[in-house]
């Protein structure tokens, strides 16, 4: 990522599952502004994909100057995104016809400018410089994947395919300089390519793909669609679900019950109860919550679909009595038997409404969710990708330090002379990110805010006191 709000030339290596740690302020949240972004460009337009990003629920927000590093700046401002992406091997286009993507592993690379209001208009517009996508050779995966995972039965199960010849889409310069994205046939480099002008494009070409005559591209959509970055909101999360609305669980955590339901009928039709026993069981780990069972009760009066649990005491509580750290818990279980949710997860602050004891099951819950890279992704290992961020010590205690980055910001100069800070990770000394970082890590003594207790901290309690 470069020049997307402070990422200036800025590269994350995103193991299966990562944690990045740093104080408030530093641009934590800008990492997951720009994955949602690149999510939303694969399904909107530009513009609506900008007003979109760190929006709530769907308002259109801001103007696209916001995305750019000192976007209200005179002068030209770009921003350049690439994504390595290990896209599904089956895909559904949106006529329902099965689709398998030539190769799995590919490079996908967007450059994207602004250009300022004229005439009537009162804000200006992005628009697209450049769009590539090409695939990522077998041999060369390992270097690409260098976090720790099993060659055999991780690497060589995810990476398919071959292919030779030119990349799924390109970008030439027509004469007058202006570009031109073209689509190459996905069997090979055989054939003409199909340009389009760029200059006056509403949307990245990715996002236009809905047929399985470009497979590949096809599944990098899908891929890029399936990113999703969780804000559940208790209110979402309490609501109960009408019989015909939706039964996949939104990024606020509505449609719960409706979730749940389907996963149970889908995993065990003949006995959903076994699902609900299995999520009422990861929920039980909570320490002060005592979970005799729970399940989705079906009210056919009103039509509804509502969550319900069942204390050890005997008392039955609905989804509206539970609190909010309770709620955002059950949600993660929930998304843990879904077996449609794949890609990548963005979580700001899991941390949030939960109980300082509970803080170990939660993240055991939210590493559970990422594929095991040392097992053939299925059924029994979803295939997976968590990022979190967070401020707390005691998170970042918690977390293995092979999946820790931390967070501040350094200074740099642009090529106009102009100082700014931008947004660092770090990782940890001798981790797999740390072999090849010239120097760029953090040791444990940089970070002891987050290993020791604060000064001035109560350490005991008085007793005596009046």
């Amino acid at each position: 990522m470069d020049g997307f709000k402070n990422l200036i030339d800025l590269t994350i290596e995103l193991g299966p599952f990562t944690c990045i740690a740093g104080e408030n302020g530093t641009g934590k949240s800008n990492v997951f502004d720009a994955i949602q972004f690149l999510s939303l460009l694969a399904d909107k337009s530009m513009m609506d994909a900008a007003q979109e990003v760190r929006g709530v629920r769907g308002e259109r927000l801001g103007d696209p100057r916001d995305l750019f590093w000192n976007g209200y700046a005179p002068g030209s401002h770009k921003v350049r995104f690439a994504a390595e992406m290990i896209v599904p091997a089956e895909v559904e286009d949106d006529f329902g016809r099965q689709a398998k993507p030539t190769t799995t592993f590919l490079r996908y690379e967007l450059e994207l400018g602004y250009q300022p209001a004229h005439g009537i208009e009162k804000i200006g517009r992005l628009t697209l410089l450049g769009e590539s996508l090409r695939h990522i050779k077998q041999g060369d995966a390992r270097n690409h994947m260098r976090f720790p995972h099993s060659a055999s039965k991780f690497r060589n199960e995810v990476v398919r395919g071959r292919r030779s010849g030119a990349a799924y889409i390109s970008t030439t310069r027509d004469p007058s300089g202006e570009p031109i994205i073209n689509i190459h046939q996905d069997g090979g480099s055989r054939g003409q390519p199909k340009p389009a002008a760029a200059s006056r494009a509403p949307a990245t070409l990715v996002s236009t793909v809905t047929s399985s005559d470009d497979q590949t591209i096809l599944a990098a959509r899908r891929e890029m669609q399936s990113w999703r970055r969780l804000a559940l909101e208790p209110s979402a999360l309490r609501s109960a679900d009408r019989y015909v609305g939706p039964r996949t669980m939104g990024s606020d955590g509505l449609h719960l019950p409706a979730t749940l339901f389907r996963i149970a009928h889908r995993i065990s039709p003949s006995d959903p109860e076994r699902v609900y026993a299995r999520t009422a069981g990861r929920l039980a780990d909570l320490a002060g919550l005592g979970v005799s069972s729970l399940e989705v009760v079906e009210d056919d009066v009103r039509e509804l679909l509502t969550v319900q649990l069942r204390e050890t005491s005997g008392l039955m509580l609905p989804a509206r009595s539970l609190s909010e750290g309770t709620l955002r818990f059950l949600a993660l279980c929930v998304l843990l038997e879904d077996p449609d949710v794949r890609g990548l997860t963005c979580m700001e602050e899991p941390e949030n409404g939960i109980h300082p004891a509970n803080l170990e099951v939660m993240v055991e819950l939210v590493r559970d969710l990422a594929v095991d890279p040392f097992e053939a992704p299925g059924e029994d290992n979803q295939f997976r990708q968590v990022l979190i961020n967070t401020h707390s010590p005691g998170i970042v205690q918690l977390v293995r330090s092979e999946d820790l980055l931390f967070a501040d910001t350094s200074a740099f100069r642009t090529k106009a002379g102009q100082v700014g800070r931008g947004l660092r990770l770090r990782p940890l000394v001798d981790t797999w990110r740390a072999q090849d970082s010239d120097g760029e890590y953090v040791t444990k003594a940089d970070i002891l805010p987050y290993l020791t207790t604060p000064p001035g901290a109560q350490l005991k309690l008085d007793w005596g006191a009046a």
